[in-house]
């Protein structure tokens, strides 16, 4: 079991030799700085706590000793990461995207986007009522009522008009297509939970840790904007 930080770029298409199509999610994964170790015997648990991206401000002096003492820079972003393989990495080393390779079977766990209050037809999938002008009820939640047993009251867990999205979310069993340690990035087939450029966390699929898919070569195809950097 293996697992690491990353931020969503935002998704596209690869293809293969053979012309195969992949639809990916391109994820940027900078080398995850090892901050602190947890044991067993200290904490309970066996768990490394990685920083993510650089950060040059707003730094408290309690974060300041702990990046000192570990000898990173300091960092924006702090996540606990669990696994065997990378457990054996130690203070001050970092974790690359290497660790990961084309094939392996991961899930990807991050926040949904935020949808702010919403109603019950946009949360929950609610039929929308009578569109005629007569009718005065086209958007609203519908009866309250309990089909006559204890019909004194809202029972807990009805589904009402609330705060939508921004919930924690894992997509399970995706494919890691291809793994660019120079450019620190990873793409992996389907979509991920969570708007571009929110942090998200990959890690050895659950369900079948040890699946690995076939995928073929890709294609080298260089983007635009670098081509016509590397011809001036």
């Amino acid at each position: 079991m293996k697992s690491i930080i990353g931020r969503k770029i935002g998704m596209t298409s690869v293809f293969s030799v053979d012309g195969t199509q992949y639809p990916v999610s391109v994820i940027e994964v900078l080398p995850n700085a090892v901050v602190q170790k947890k044991t067993i015997e200290k904490d309970g648990y066996e768990a490394l706590v990685v920083g993510y991206e650089d950060k040059t401000k707003n730094v408290n002096k309690a974060l300041k000793g702990i990046f000192e003492k570990a000898k990173v820079s300091p960092k924006a972003e702090l996540h606990e990461l669990k696994g065997d393989e990378i457990y054996s990495y130690e203070v001050g080393q970092e974790i690359p995207c290497s660790i990961f390779a084309a094939g392996d079977n991961v899930d990807v766990t991050g926040t949904s986007k935020g949808r702010g209050y919403a109603g019950v037809i946009k949360r929950y999938h609610y039929a929308i009522g009578p569109k005629g002008h007569g009718s005065g009820y086209h958007r609203q939640i519908g009866s309250l009522a309990t089909n006559g047993r204890c019909n004194n009251r809202v029972h807990p867990g009805k589904k009402m008009s609330g705060h939508h999205g921004n919930y924690t979310r894992t997509t399970q069993n995706l494919t890691v297509v291809a793994v660019y340690p120079e450019k620190n990035a990873i793409l992996i087939k389907g979509s991920v939970p969570g708007p571009n450029k929110s942090i998200v966390k990959i890690k050895t699929a659950v369900k079948a840790p040890n699946l690995k898919h076939e995928v073929k070569e890709l294609v080298n195809n260089t983007p635009k904007q670098e081509a016509s950097q590397e011809a001036k």
